[in-house]
């Protein structure tokens, strides 16, 4: 196949960045491209982080390759926010030009807006006509639905994973490209292969959504650490921190096999923060947990309580459609698989705040990049209706996976 015969000509999404300001998408590719040079870990998860404004710059260039199926329907969805905004009054046209603008500020991103935007596609495959009613007339919910005389309001939120852990891996990311220097030069001096075993049990936030991460903390860690290294020792701990130093005794890993960090994670589990430097034939792993077990289920749980009366007027049955961020596929299938999620929604539904919701559904980018089960959710989405509300069987769920065409 030709590179002509690949690319249809002018890209698809050139009215999205003709709405959004030429000039301002380029600042902001730049921008993204200052945060990814933070260091290889941290610079690494940004550019996974921004992979929505990466993906859609790279469709706007000439191509000599079928597109992914993530890459399709990236340009499906980006390619519909500008004739959503042409069927917008001028003030809620301007009101999605400016959430665009905020979702590409600082360290926001654009998945509020796909969200959005696809979430609103969902529903239409449903048969459901969507007015965008936050952008028209300033209401709390986001959509408002119709069909067959029933109406529904959805409210779309984001929520990031790292608020139901101790260690945000942000964080984690940060430390690990602060101390490599240091760990290259000790290995230098000592050369072998080390293990560090680390608990924090007061954690370490800053996640990479924050703007103003701790700092301080994380330097303290840092610190500790080198003091350890210093003096020799192979152990130190008091109420913050938990240090003990071993020889890496993992079987058949090697400096330069690539499988090391699945052996790791098999070793240690799925929540460990893990991290390998290397000097030579010389390893040094670091291997970090929290004080507790992660609560990713319950922090999305409290969510649903404090978004639900906010969001929702109690007019018409309500959708609270949740996007979970700052997820991989291991913890996204485990929370599905062990009914972790299933089980704070349905206590979510029990409770008082929750009566005006008829249905909460949850996605993420393993979903809106359009991956298969058992690593996404088979139709796009989860769903769990409240059988305690009495329209729940008024508005249907049924299955309605994007095409990726």
């Amino acid at each position: 196949m030709t590179a002509d015969a690949i690319d249809p000509g002018p890209s698809a999404l050139e009215p999205l960045i003709r709405l959004i300001g030429q000039d301002f998408w380029r600042q902001r590719m730049t921008e993204i491209r200052d945060l990814a040079s933070s260091g290889p870990r941290s610079g690494l998860a940004i550019r996974q982080r921004h992979s929505l404004e990466l993906t859609i710059d790279k469709l706007r260039r000439p191509r000599d390759k079928a597109l992914t199926q993530g890459e399709r329907l990236v340009e499906r969805i980006a390619s519909e926010i500008q004739p959503i905004a042409e069927s917008l009054s001028a003030a809620g046209r301007a009101n999605l030009v400016e959430q665009v603008r905020t979702a590409l500020t600082g360290r926001n991103t654009l998945v509020s807006i796909f969200h959005l935007i696809r979430t609103a596609m969902m529903q239409q495959a449903r048969g459901f006509t969507v007015r965008f009613s936050g952008l028209e007339d300033g209401t709390p919910h986001d959509l408002l639905l119709q069909r067959n005389g029933a109406t529904a309001e959805v409210a779309c939120d984001v929520i990031t994973a790292e608020e139901g852990r101790g260690v945000h891996r942000g964080a984690w990311f940060r430390l690990a490209d602060r101390i490599d220097p240091d760990l290259q030069t000790w290995l230098a001096a000592h050369p072998g292969r080390y293990l560090l075993k680390m608990t924090l049990p007061q954690g370490l936030r800053g996640g990479l959504h924050d703007a103003e991460p701790d700092l301080t903390a994380l330097a303290q860690v840092h610190e500790r650490i080198r003091a350890m290294l210093r003096s020799a020792t192979r152990q130190d701990h008091d109420e913050a921190i938990v240090l003990r130093l071993d020889p890496l005794l993992l079987a058949g890993a090697q400096a330069e096999d690539n499988g090391l960090i699945s052996r790791l994670r098999r070793e240690f589990g799925p929540e460990a923060h893990l991290s390998v430097t290397t000097a030579g034939n010389a390893v040094f792993v670091m291997a970090a947990r929290a004080g507790q077990e992660n609560e990713v289920a319950i922090a999305i749980r409290r969510r649903l309580g404090a978004i639900a009366p906010q969001r929702l007027t109690g007019e018409n049955p309500g959708i609270l459609a949740i996007f979970v961020e700052d997820t991989d596929k291991t913890e996204w299938r485990g929370l599905r698989e062990r009914l972790e999620l299933e089980g704070e929604a349905r206590q979510f539904m029990t409770h008082r705040d929750a009566r005006p919701v008829v249905a909460v559904s949850f996605a993420s980018r393993l979903e809106l990049f359009g991956l298969s089960a058992p690593d996404a959710a088979a139709d796009g989405e989860i769903r769990f209706r409240n059988p305690n509300h009495p329209a729940a069987g008024l508005v249907a769920l049924a299955p309605a996976v994007l095409s990726s065409m």
